[in-house]
């Protein structure tokens, strides 16, 4: 049996996040997870929140909630789980998020979704009316900053994936429709296949997901 590793920004176990993940990659290969906030209190997991001019993370804790981290405490945290899986033997690790990111020391291959989805998104895409879903009011900047160079023709809706979803993303998906996009990326690994579906039956235009799409990426370097 292959081994994978997988790290969310967040607390492991992500079953959230699994649930979509292990049928793409099948019943042969073991997913091993770690968390960078693995192990931290709440009190400590707030220190790491943001602050005006921080690149904006949103994550889930074991427990369910949601919250933000910046990007500079919580690099360093994933940079330890993401060599002690390498340390383990594990050749592939997957990062649980499409968040930008200094370059990792990694002694293997690591899967960052960030890159994929937006060359991917680039190669299909270029020049036409892009919509994108980010889960914060706070990232749409960021966003808009790092999707400008696929279109000028961009529109970012925020919508949680994780607090009252469904009806977030049934307004973002209705505006995005309205604009008239051509096509939509769903630009957290937190958006779930059953949230891609609702979407693309508002929009009737192909619907990019992170999770999926990384995970197939997965799949190819380990069968």
């Amino acid at each position: 049996m292959y081994k994978i590793g997988a790290v969310t920004i967040g607390q492991s176990p992500r079953n959230d996040v699994m649930v979509d993940i292990k049928p793409i990659l099948g019943p042969h290969i073991e997913i091993v997870e770690a968390g960078a906030l693995d192990g931290l209190s709440k009190e400590e997991i707030a220190k790491l929140a943001p602050k005006e001019g921080d690149y904006v993370l949103v994550t889930r804790l074991r427990d369910g909630t949601s919250v933000k981290v910046a990007e500079k405490h919580i690099t360093p945290l994933l940079q330890d789980k993401i060599g002690k899986l390498f340390e383990s033997g594990i050749r592939v690790v997957l990062l649980l998020c499409t968040g930008e990111f200094p370059d990792f020391d990694a002694k293997g291959f690591l899967l960052r979704p960030q890159r994929i989805l937006f060359e991917m998104t680039k190669a299909v895409g270029e020049g036409l009316k892009l919509g994108v879903f980010t889960p914060s009011k706070d990232q749409i900047e960021q966003s808009r900053k790092r999707w400008s160079a696929v279109t000028k023709d961009l529109r970012i809706v925020a919508a949680s994936p994780y607090v009252k979803s469904d009806a977030s993303i049934a307004r973002g998906a209705m505006e995005l429709s309205e604009w008239g996009a051509k096509i939509i990326v769903m630009d957290c690994i937190g958006y779930t296949s059953k949230m891609k579906k609702h979407v693309k039956e508002i929009t009737s235009c192909p619907v990019i997901l992170a999770r999926t799409v990384a995970s197939r990426i997965a799949r190819e370097l380990l069968e």
